[in-house]
């Protein structure tokens, strides 16, 4: 055993308790969501007197007016916002991603961040509400990113640490028990190699008791098999098979795990792309303004 139980003094556990019971229900009712995260941002960041000043007419510098505007989700922007395949998402989908998603970060920003008892739990219930599907006992640490959020699919008892990037553009799901370490990233978009605004969306699936280690990288489309293990600073671009343990950029299936033979695919069968059974096509109306950031010519001199 590497760990051990650690819990909160019983006056702290209380408050910890009223306070996640109360921001769950009310993300949970008819309550306009905007105000709920706007709510709980200003008292976290313990602005609430200057919140109330302003509110009331009173008088706040251009600073102050910005940053408390900036509790309100409804007065930030995302990177994802400018992604075509929102147009094609139901109505209401994309925003209440994007309000949660603004809750989830600037909690990040607050000291309440660092305080590891407090701080699972609050992401845990957000997670909840945020994602797609989301099992019991998982422990999101600090840092972590999303595109949407509701893409991602993830089992009980799984482990996510510091500042670990899961793109949702296509969808990601995570199985139970499932390990990811600091700095890794897991894609379910990729880009065109001679035109970078032509973006193809797949499904990643990560499966039961999988290893992602640190500073790592799963493409888009790559299913990584039941425990597996992805080595530190490798890019997974093709299936892992189940019990494999791959390594290197790009990474390739370099042992079994001992024990696991008899029921894993032998070595000579893996490193096999499948990514292309697993993309999503979008449907993005043809009447879309495009924002086209690079303008360049992609016109190639041989075609």
């Amino acid at each position: 055993m590497t760990k051990r139980h650690v819990s909160l003094p019983p006056a702290a556990e209380e408050g910890l308790h009223e306070f996640l019971e109360d921001v769950d229900r009310r993300l949970s009712s008819d309550e306009d969501i905007c105000d709920v995260v706007e709510d709980v941002l200003v008292d976290l960041h313990g602005d609430r007197d200057a919140y109330e000043r302003w509110q009331s007419g009173g008088e706040v510098s251009p600073a102050e007016r910005v940053r408390l505007q900036g509790y309100d989700p409804c007065n930030s922007t995302l990177e994802s916002e400018y992604y075509a395949e929102i147009e094609a998402m139901p109505d209401g989908q994309y925003e209440r991603s994007k309000y949660l998603q603004w809750l989830w970060r600037q909690f990040d920003a607050t000291p309440m961040a660092d305080n590891i008892a407090f701080a699972l739990r609050f992401r845990q219930m957000l997670a909840k509400h945020l994602f797609e599907e989301c099992g019991d006992n998982c422990r999101f640490f600090k840092g972590i990113t999303f595109t949407y959020g509701h893409n991602i699919a993830v089992g009980d008892n799984v482990v996510i640490h510091d500042d670990v990037h899961l793109d949702d553009r296509g969808k990601l799901t995570i199985g139970d028990r499932v390990s990811i370490s600091d700095d890794a990233h897991v894609y379910s978009h990729d880009h065109d190699v001679v035109d970078q605004t032509e973006v193809t969306n797949y499904h990643t699936t990560i499966e039961d008791d999988v290893r992602i280690t640190y500073d790592s990288m799963v493409r888009a489309g790559v299913k990584v098999g039941r425990n597996a293990i992805l080595a530190a600073k490798s890019i997974a671009g093709s299936d892992i098979p189940a019990h494999h343990i791959a390594a290197g950029t790009p990474a390739k299936s370099i042992a079994i795990k001992e024990g696991w033979e008899s029921v894993a695919d032998p070595l000579e069968d893996a490193n096999v792309d499948r990514r292309e059974e697993r993309r999503i096509d979008s449907d993005i109306p043809d009447s879309i303004a495009v924002f086209d950031e690079f303008g360049r010519d992609l016109s190639p001199p041989d075609a």
